[in-house]
């Protein structure tokens, strides 16, 4: 919002510069923009008085002025505006000046003859919209004195940018208010004195919606003069606040609007029939507004209308019909009072914004709507005359907002803001603050302005305290507390002790939305019906990832054309899976790695990861838990994997997570070139683990005794060692699978499988006949399970 820095200091006048008075304003919440110097532009333009007006020799439509600008000689000028005569006074702009719009006035020669400068009008010095002839100053304007100084135009137009919250500071009222208790400074509000009745006209106010709008002001003014001028300190104030002067009714009505900060209309009463009524858009209704722009109105809006028709959109804009123009000579004048929750967004739904909606949306003070008829009036019947009519006040109480009594306690101040502010001050400072307080023994209760949309809770009101008493004043402190450390339960390992095993391994940890495209998501999970945003950012995430894997799959498919060969990704977070119960939230770690096996050297074979490599960097997540003995890979078949390389990971019979094969399909609709392989574990299954014992090492010799049997296809090597494991337990120091065959001499559908494993106590050396008797029992077990044959 612009204001008028001279307009201001009427209402308020610390005995600050300009720039203090921007630093006082920015430091209490209210941010200075920027500050204009109004009239900078018009620098060298001067007031001359026309001595002689003669007709130019070559030319019937120019004439040669002399003009006197208060210097040794005069002036000689050529002129072509139809009102350039003597005796008049005028805005002259010399040699060197340049006008708005970077026009450089120079020495020039019209017809054969010279002239030394400009007479302007005021559209040539954008004062005004008027361009059929040169500006007509007072006669009682100084010769050669500046024009800004003649009309009043030196002033600075301070621009600040307000929070939305700060409705009661779109008005120069609510900003003197501020300044005001700022710097300790008495405000001298204008006086409303009531105008005089003298017609008994008025008309007829029904409120349809009460809810939106429990409250209408109006008055008859009959008998103005349109083609009065609006007072030149009026227009000089208008300029300020970036309003431009269009008639002297419109011009008084922004006016009020920025002074008081009420938005207010005015309606030609003789384009009116009947009633005026509150009520919302009739089916197909239409409406031509002040801008010429036609709308079909929907029907949530609100609108002011006659018996007949809509006369304008409540809250926003008049309409053109029933608006001011040049045969205007009855008035009515509105104030009505909007609940901003109705009038949020109608502009929008337009493609509207003007001062008024700007203001109601934001919250306007209900109890100024009589007060700005008043005022209005007091204007009109000062500048265009008329005879004024009663005042109607409308109101429909039950709807009618009701005053905010907040209670304020002096402990709480002190436990917020860290100070301790005393009551003489927090008196004085609410005070000023247009509130009124009544003491209690713990505090104050406070009566909070209408015009405070802003305050409704105690912290609002310790706020408005800091913000008068000064940031600057509150001390910074280091806050003091007893530190201690978390305790960690010793059996439980944490993420990040996962994130570095696989950091080790060559992985690159990365971090995916949670919210991904519903394809992607049936890809991998096609029976899950993921949950849907209800506004997400875009289309392409649109629900909640009941996978990590797309996201995964989608960075890997981003390196991929970034002609990276080795690809190793992890992430750990949540996925989002609906249930019976409703949606879980499960925290998980994934990866996915593609590509190379080893970094291109000359010693390395070049070849692809393959199912194994993965399974065994899962393997050594699994090793963290001390417990490998609990889990097992099984062959499974999951969404978007490879039937002949997926399986679930058990722990103690318990499914905990998966690995597998990306499918070929999946992978061709991810984009991806090479063959890709992923794996997810459940974080709350796999992060306990057990604690570490001590066993004392054995000073006896280990025997190694190796195997082959044969064995069917479908028989796994996890079987087996899980077999021996039980079976040799006491003893068994060691396992290995050292080789695998398949060829001449085995049957097909059998494979040979060599086992080596280390047999040591720790009380004594072994003994050759408790060795053989263990090799049977193993041997027995692998035969009576798994149809397992001893190759000789």
């Amino acid at each position: 919002m612009k204001i008028s820095e001279n307009w201001l200091r009427t209402w308020v006048n610390p005995d600050i510069s300009t720039d203090e008075l921007v630093s006082v304003l920015t430091m209490a919440g209210l941010e200075v923009d920027a500050v204009e110097a109004m009239g900078a532009e018009l620098e060298g333009i001067v007031v001359g008085l026309i001595e002689k007006a003669e007709q130019h020799p070559e030319a019937d439509k120019l004439q040669v002025c002399t003009v006197n600008i208060g210097q040794q000689e005069n002036l000689q000028i050529i002129c072509g505006a139809p009102n350039a005569r003597e005796g008049i006074k005028v805005a002259v702009a010399t040699i060197g000046c340049v006008l708005p719009g970077d026009f450089k006035i120079k020495k020039a020669k019209l017809r054969g003859v010279h002239s030394y400068g400009m007479l302007c009008s005021g559209k040539e010095l954008q004062l005004s919209d008027e361009h059929d002839g040169i500006m007509e100053l007072p006669e009682n304007a100084k010769i050669g004195s500046q024009l800004v100084d003649c009309l009043g135009l030196k002033d600075n137009a301070i621009d600040i940018d307000l929070t939305p919250n700060r409705g009661d500071c779109l008005g120069l009222k609510g900003i003197a208010f501020e300044v005001g208790v700022l710097t300790q400074t008495p405000v001298k509000p204008i006086e409303v004195v009531p105008a005089p009745v003298t017609i008994e006209d008025k008309v007829e106010i029904k409120l349809n919606a009460p809810e939106a709008n429990p409250r209408f002001v109006a008055r008859v003014i009959k008998g103005v003069n349109i083609n009065a001028e609006t007072p030149k300190w009026m227009k000089a104030r208008l300029l300020a606040s970036d309003i431009r002067s269009i008639d002297p009714i419109v011009d008084v009505t922004n006016y009020v609007m920025l002074e008081l900060g009420h938005p207010m209309h005015a309606f030609d009463l003789n384009n009116l029939d009947g009633a005026i009524t509150v009520r919302y858009a009739n089916k197909d209704e239409k409406l031509t507004l002040l801008n010429e722009q036609e709308l079909n109105l929907k029907p949530e809006t609100l609108v002011v209308a006659d018996d007949r028709k809509a006369l304008s959109i409540a809250g926003i804009m008049g309409g053109k019909f029933s608006g001011i123009n040049e045969d205007t000579k009855d008035l009515l004048l509105e104030a009505a009072h909007w609940d901003p929750i109705h009038i949020a967004g109608k502009a929008r739904n337009y493609g509207l914004h003007t001062d008024a909606s700007h203001r109601f949306e934001r919250g306007v003070d209900y109890n100024l709507c009589a007060e700005t008829i008043e005022r209005a009036t007091e204007l009109l019947l000062d500048i265009v005359g008329g005879q004024a009519g009663p005042l109607v006040d409308q109101i429909e109480d039950s709807y009618f907002p009701k005053g905010k009594t907040v209670k304020l306690r002096r402990a709480r101040i002190e436990r917020l803001l860290g100070v301790v502010i005393s009551d003489k001050q927090v008196e004085d400072i609410l005070t000023r603050l247009d509130m009124k307080l009544s003491r209690e023994p713990d505090g104050w209760l406070i009566d909070v302005p209408s015009r405070r949309f802003d305050i409704s809770i105690e912290a609002d009101l310790i706020e408005e305290l800091v913000r008068i008493y000064g940031y600057n004043k509150v001390p910074s402190r280091k806050p003091v507390s007893e530190m201690s450390m978390i305790r960690q339960p010793e059996n439980r390992l944490q993420k990040l002790q996962l994130a570095k095993v696989l950091a080790n391994r060559g992985y690159q940890e990365c971090i995916t939305y949670s919210f991904i495209d519903k394809e992607s998501q049936q890809l991998i999970d096609s029976e899950l019906e993921p949950l849907p945003l209800v506004n997400p950012i875009s289309s392409e995430l649109g629900v909640m990832r009941t996978s990590i894997w797309p996201g995964l799959l989608k960075a890997v498919e981003y390196n991929q054309k970034r002609q990276h060969n080795s690809i190793r990704l992890f992430e750990s977070g949540l996925k989002f899976v609906p249930g019976e119960s409703g949606l879980q939230q499960i925290p998980v770690i994934a990866g996915a790695i593609t590509g190379r096996r080893f970094v291109e050297n000359w010693e390395a074979v070049n070849e692809n990861v393959d199912f194994f490599d993965l399974k065994g960097d899962v393997e050594s997540l699994l090793e963290l838990t001390a417990a490998k003995e609990q889990f097992e890979f099984v062959a499974a078949q999951r969404d978007g994997l490879h039937p002949g390389q997926t399986a679930e990971i058990l722990r103690n019979g318990v499914v905990c997570g998966v690995i597998g094969k990306l499918h070929p399909q999946t992978q061709r609709e991810f984009d991806l070139e090479e063959s890709t392989y992923v794996f997810e574990l459940n974080l709350k299954k796999v992060l306990s683990r057990k604690l570490p014992t001590f066993n004392p090492l054995s000073k006896f010799p280990s025997i190694r005794r190796d195997i082959a049997i044969l064995v069917k296809e479908n028989v796994t090597s996890s079987q087996i060692i899980d077999l021996i494991g039980q079976t040799a337990k006491n003893w068994l120091n060691n396992i290995v699978i050292f080789d695998i065959y398949r060829g001449k001499g085995i049957e097909p559908g059998y494979k040979s499988i060599g086992i080596g494993f280390t047999l040591q106590r720790t009380d004594r050396t072994f003994k050759e006949a408790e060795i053989a008797k263990t090799m049977d029992r193993v041997i027995s077990v692998l035969t009576e399970k798994l149809d397992a044959v001893l190759r000789d």
